[in-house]
């Protein structure tokens, strides 16, 4: 009697145990987490948050990730691709590539947090004179694919002060491209995100006729984006990003410096090149989506004004401020 009670006893424990780790095993399933960001000073927030290891360590001590990496993106609109298709889990990105992502693809990427404000510079020749809006008009400008933050804006800045845009060339280039284009004279001008415009005017290429906050003060520019799908299966590994996101912000707010040393360490681009960016853009880091909402919304009227987009989107279907306020309303 008493073989069969411990047999008996011994096998609800073996139950109880195999049980148990079946439930273990549905909640254990692990994710790699790629971060896309681009070299930009815009998305500083990136490395030096990469550089102080903040990624990695804190990261990989939640049981739900597997392994942390990143990877560079030319422009915003090859990334918010990436996103989409989960080739990359985070991206550091211009706000406007996900708008045709998300209207036309019915995509699921949702703003978590802002990244940055103005920060881009319209660069034409050293021998040329720049007047007004229609200076443009039959020439050729590169800038950033059509659908990214720097094609948007200059596109609805034209489109304001009443240039036909049909009358101007507007050639869709990666930075290093339209850099090269604006030494051969091969373009007229150049709209791009620094440190392009300091590396341009350090070389003699070009000078600075125009920020891109004088085109249109304190707009949206950089993001922090992830896909609802992740943020419905992942919701501790959002919020962690939120947070290191955020805390890196201040800190690269607080020691300009410093970061520009992390950002030079991450994309070997000159310190000495790195510190005049920050020092000659209008630039911004910033991390409060707050900010940014109505910038973005307006983004998303313009790309559908310029036939980019088959719909406009609302604010609902762009940002998910949560992880955000939840983090923030904690310190």
């Amino acid at each position: 009697m008493k073989k069969m009670l411990f047999l008996s006893i011994a096998l609800m424990l073996l139950a109880a145990v195999s049980f148990s780790g079946c439930l273990g095993n549905s909640n254990a399933e692990t994710t790699d987490v790629i971060i896309g960001f681009q070299p930009s000073t815009h998305q500083m927030a990136f490395t030096t948050a990469k550089a102080l290891g903040w990624w990695e360590e804190n990261l990989s001590q939640l049981d739900s990730v597997r392994r942390v990496s990143d990877r560079s993106f030319p422009s915003g609109p090859s990334e918010a691709t990436a996103l989409a298709s989960n080739a990359i889990q985070v991206a550091y990105i211009g706000a406007a590539p996900l708008i045709p992502s998300i209207a036309q693809n019915n995509s699921d990427l949702k703003i978590i947090a802002a990244v940055q404000i103005n920060g881009s510079s319209l660069i034409i020749p050293v021998n040329a004179t720049y007047t007004d809006p229609t200076y443009f008009e039959g020439k050729k400008i590169a800038t950033f694919p059509p659908g990214s933050i720097q094609d948007t804006l200059f596109k609805q800045w034209l489109v304001e002060n009443g240039v036909n845009l049909s009358k101007v060339d507007i050639k869709g280039m990666d930075s290093g491209e339209a850099q090269t284009a604006l030494k051969s004279g091969a373009v007229d001008a150049v709209f791009l995100p620094h440190p392009a415009p300091s590396i341009i005017v350090a070389a003699g290429d070009g000078k600075v006729v125009l920020t891109s906050g004088d085109m249109s003060m304190a707009h949206a520019c950089c993001v922090l984006a992830v896909s609802q799908s992740f943020i419905d299966k992942y919701p501790e590994i959002v919020a962690e990003i939120v947070k290191i996101h955020v805390d890196a912000t201040r800190y690269t707010q607080e020691n300009p410096e410093e970061a520009a040393r992390y950002y030079a360490s991450v994309t070997q681009v000159s310190e000495d090149i790195v510190l005049n960016s920050i020092n000659d853009w209008d630039g911004e880091w910033v991390s409060d989506p707050h900010l940014i909402i109505d910038f973005v919304v307006a983004y998303a009227k313009a790309q559908y004004d310029q036939g980019l987009s088959p719909r406009e989107l609302t604010k609902e279907e762009l940002f998910d401020t949560s992880f955000y306020d939840a983090y923030v309303n904690r310190t």
